[in-house]
């Protein structure tokens, strides 16, 4: 990290961290990550006001949203996205030319794996991280069964998995460039037994079409969108290294360099002779 010189001494810069989430303002994994990211530099936490689980990597344009204050360097946007966050703390709070050194998204409640990462709130807030041109990565703990239940995610895993991953890219410089983030799935395990880190690419989700009709009391039908199993196979293109999937169900912590270019190369020359 860069040093500043102060008289005859050298201090270290101090880190400046944004910390935002698709949970909600109030979640617990936010708010214990933001305590444990404290004590390595200075966070600032923008955060939506309630839960935009499933969001993707949307911004609002369509009505004005405002900043609250709730302490000193945490604000919630009133019904923003976690994109929007991302977006409007950079003009608010870090002002023109300036930027965080790091921005983390996160703790999720709830697996981002596989193609969930294209619905994941948690995991866009990381892209338009990047977008902007801050290095960036996305954290979500895994429930061991429903992430309803109450007593859902004991996130002590992720906090430390998070600590240990963020002074190593302060130590060593963040490991990817360009529109890239790291995509980090924390197994569902006692606290201190997951078994280390593994590099994994995204596996295959099996989804369903669960949704539930209903009737309010006028008999007008709607629609609850229901959550799928996790269910999942592996990428047969990908058999040489673990998916997301099989590295979580074996208690080690999953790590996967996603990239914001979605461009399916290998089929570029397939195409090209079918046209």
């Amino acid at each position: 990290m860069a040093k500043r010189e102060s008289g005859d001494t050298q201090e270290k810069k101090r880190v400046r961290i944004l910390l935002t989430n698709d949970d909600g303002f109030e979640a617990p994994g936010l708010l214990m990550l933001r305590e444990a990211l404290s004590e390595i530099g200075d966070i600032v936490t923008v955060a939506p006001t309630i839960e935009k689980s499933a969001s993707g990597h949307s911004l609002t344009l369509t009505r004005p949203l405002r900043f609250i204050e709730v302490e000193k360097d945490f604000y919630k946007l009133d019904d923003g996205t976690p994109s929007d966050c991302v977006f409007l703390a950079l003009k608010k709070i870090y002002g023109e030319g300036e930027r965080p050194d790091l921005l983390v998204s996160g703790i999720n409640r709830g697996a981002n794996m596989g193609e969930d990462i294209t619905y994941s709130g948690t995991v866009a807030a990381a892209m338009e991280g990047v977008l902007q041109g801050i290095s960036s990565i996305a954290v979500s703990q895994v429930c061991e069964r429903d992430c309803s239940e109450p007593d859902a995610g004991d996130y002590s895993n992720a906090v430390d998995a998070t600590v240990t991953l963020v002074k190593k890219i302060l130590e060593d410089g963040f490991p990817l460039e360009g529109r890239r983030l790291l995509n980090i799935n924390v197994p569902p395990v006692s606290h201190g037994k997951y078994r280390g880190f593994r590099i994994t690419h995204a596996g295959h989700r099996a989804y369903g079409n669960d949704a539930q009709v209903h009737y309010n009391p006028r008999g007008v039908e709607y629609y609850w969108i229901g959550l799928p199993l996790m269910q999942w196979s592996a990428n047969p293109k990908k058999e040489s290294r673990k998916s997301d999937f099989e590295a979580v169900k074996e208690g080690y912590v999953s790590i996967t360099p996603v990239q914001l270019d979605m461009t399916s190369y290998e089929d570029i020359p397939t195409l090209g002779k079918w046209l």
